[in-house]
Order: structure tokens, then C-alpha cells, then sequence
């Protein structure tokens, strides 16, 4: 961090906390040319996520939506809310770590399926159906065969 008052290259941090809700990190630092001292705040750029819809239509990443179809695809099934919370951090966490920051929702919809896939077989199947847009039982019966093999 360059020094404000004189531009030397070299400064020193003397004492680091929490800022702003822990949101940010508030920094007291020395110049180790001119001695002068001066706070700096580091904050996290978060850089919104964007989803391609398979429309072409972007818009911002939604947790909420991905919850909605795991809860759907578990509804009245023995699935247990950890488990659910789990299966929705992980995938989450694998959105985040895409290495873009625009993601097709396939990616996100076939990253579901994987998962639900070992936490329950109704409820991948159900996902399955939705995601996928089955149209008639045959089509239904080739994801089933697919999932016993």
C-alpha cells in the first residue's frame, strides 16, 4: 500500500479489525518513510453471478430458486432439511467456484440432479421430469432405465 502523504512504496499494518458488521476489515497503517499514519478498508468485491437461461435471457443468480425446486422435487419424501440445506450449499458453492461468471442454468440444473441423484431417487426423478420437460411416459421410462443402469 502506497502512503498517501509522501507516495513511498513500503507501509506497515499496526492494527487490523472488524468494520461495518464484520462486512469489511478496518486498517490502521504507518508509512516507513515520512512515519505518518493512515486507515485503509478492505472490503470483499463480490461480482454479481449471471445465469443463461435456456432462452438466452440473463438475470442474476437466485438461491431461492434452486431451494424451491429441491424442496418441490422432496416434497413428502423421507429427505431430511439438513440434507437439503447441504445438497443446496454444495452446488452453490460449485456456481461460485464456475469459472465464469455468466453460467448456463443446465449447469446448475444437471449439477441438482447429481446431487439428488445420492440423497434420494424419487425426488432426482421428480426433478428429472420438471428439468427436463418430459412430455410423454416414454420419456419418463428412458430417464428410469438410464437410473437403474
Amino acid at each position: 500500500m502506497k502512503c498517501p502523504f509522501c507516495g513511498y512504496e513500503n507501509t506497515r499494518v499496526i492494527d487490523s479489525r472488524p468494520a461495518e458488521n464484520d462486512n469489511s476489515i478496518r486498517r490502521r497503517r504507518v508509512c516507513d518513510e515520512c512515519d505518518k499514519r493512515f486507515t485503509t478498508y478492505e472490503k470483499i468485491e463480490t461480482i454479481p453471478l449471471i445465469v443463461i437461461k435456456k432462452d438466452n435471457n440473463r438475470e442474476a443468480y437466485d438461491r431461492t430458486k434452486i431451494e424451491a425446486g429441491v424442496l418441490r422435487a422432496c416434497h413428502k419424501r423421507p429427505v431430511p432439511a439438513s440434507s437439503i440445506t447441504q445438497l443446496i450449499d454444495e452446488v452453490e458453492t460449485e456456481v461460485f467456484n464456475y469459472e465464469d461468471k455468466e453460467i448456463p442454468s443446465e449447469v446448475i440444473g444437471e449439477l441438482v440432479m447429481n446431487k439428488l441423484k445420492t440423497v434420494d431417487p424419487v425426488a432426482y426423478v421428480r426433478f428429472a421430469s420438471v428439468y427436463r420437460e418430459f412430455k410423454d411416459v416414454n420419456t419418463f421410462m428412458d430417464e428410469l432405465k438410464k437410473f437403474l443402469n
